[in-house]
């Protein structure tokens, strides 16, 4: 009989581990992926459509196009997970499986930083990014803070994009001159795996004159006296905040009591946790790679080979070696490229490809041929 596999979420992760098993088995695949939402949204979709590119309908992907042998996708919120049973509780039933892959990816906690909700905006969701849309280009002019209140948080170029076309905005709308832009964050540098990339990103903020603060620690904001007050440091006056929520794992993953610090572990190799059966893969797991999402669509294909071996009796594959490549954007129509590898070598490495022109259209060949594998559209 065909095993049954329920994998909970319906990211990079999720989306790329039922493709590859229902690629192998077909109808036999048995796969059941279940998502609390309607529609998949691409990462780096959300800076597009808070600065004005596009807009949030053009960016979503429903999952109802997702057609696939052997997959049935579920819209259906998780309500309670007991890995040891490898049972899950929904919203519209029960799930029993003899493989569970967690792929819940990692949740904002806007309320861990007294006062963003009040003072601050935050742009890492759809919903945030959206609301952007219209405030920044009727900024008129002032002190803008991008602020990281947390680490691990999801795509760390993220906020260095943000830094870099926010000044764009500004200059456009004629502002600039009367504007100081900073970036605050608890890491050391903008890209700490790779210096060349914090390198290039330093010096085009000099260029720009955008402030970049490394090691800061933001507890709170003041609403009333819109500052931001730090662990160590006198508070910085802002007239915008933008944000970077603290992350967490999802609530119903952390009530399950299979985290640490948080977050799933789970053997980097494998990406099996603790529990015979059960894998975590993407944001919601500790696997010793950025939260990206190309980093849990490469957990996914260890996963599904792992899988596809024990179903067919073939060898066991090769360990994940936590490699991916990331785009950052750097304004002006230019992109560079991190090839980041964290698990293959003796150390961490990110080697830096650009920034250019010519890589605008690899960024949008990764998110196409995504699309195309994923929801079986040639196009959008």
């Amino acid at each position: 009989m065909a095993s049954r596999v329920l994998i909970l979420g319906a990211g990079f992760g999720g989306l790329e581990l039922a493709t590859l098993l229902s690629e192998r088995f077909g109808e036999d695949a048995g796969v059941t992926l279940i998502d609390r939402s309607d529609a998949f949204t691409f990462g780096y979709a959300k800076l597009d459509v808070m600065f004005g590119r596009t807009t949030r309908e053009a960016v979503r992907l429903p999952y109802a196009e997702v057609v696939k042998p052997g997959v049935r996708v579920l819209r259906e919120t998780v309500t309670a997970i007991d890995a040891q049973a490898r049972r899950v509780e929904t919203d519209a039933g029960t799930h029993e499986a003899d493989v569970l892959v967690i792929a819940l990816g990692a949740d904002y906690d806007v309320a861990a930083t007294p006062g963003l909700a009040e003072a601050g905006h935050e742009f890492y969701s759809v919903d945030g990014a959206a609301a952007l849309r219209d405030v920044l280009p009727a900024f008129p002019g002032g002190h803008v803070v991008i602020g990281v209140c947390g680490a691990p948080f999801k795509c760390p170029p993220a906020p260095s994009e943000c830094a870099l076309l926010v000044h764009d905005v500004l200059v456009r709308e004629g502002v600039r001159e009367r504007s100081q832009i900073t970036l605050m964050m608890p890491l050391p540098s903008p890209v700490p795996p790779s210096p060349s990339a914090s390198a290039v990103i330093l010096e085009e903020f000099a260029a720009r004159g955008i402030d970049f603060q490394g090691n800061r620690r933001i507890t709170a904001l003041d609403p009333a006296a819109r500052t931001v007050l730090l662990k160590d440091g006198d508070p910085v006056p802002f007239d915008l905040f933008l944000g970077v929520p603290r992350h967490r794992a999802p609530e119903v993953v952390l009530a399950s009591g299979i985290t640490e610090d948080g977050y799933v572990p789970v053997d980097p190799g494998t990406l099996e946790t603790r529990i015979p059966g059960v894998y975590a893969i993407g944001d919601v797991a500790t696997a010793g790679v950025p939260k990206a999402g190309v980093f849990a669509e490469g957990a996914a294909k260890v996963v599904a080979a792992r899988l596809i071996a024990e179903r067919t009796g073939g060898p066991m594959p090769p360990p994940n070696d936590g490699r991916g490549s990331c785009w950052i954007e750097f304004g002006t129509g230019r992109v560079a490229r991190v090839d980041i590898d964290f698990l293959s070598g003796p150390e961490k490495t990110g080697t830096l490809h650009g920034p250019s022109a010519e890589l605008v259209a690899e960024k949008e060949h990764f998110g196409s041929s995504r699309t195309a594998r994923w929801f079986g559209r040639t196009s959008g």
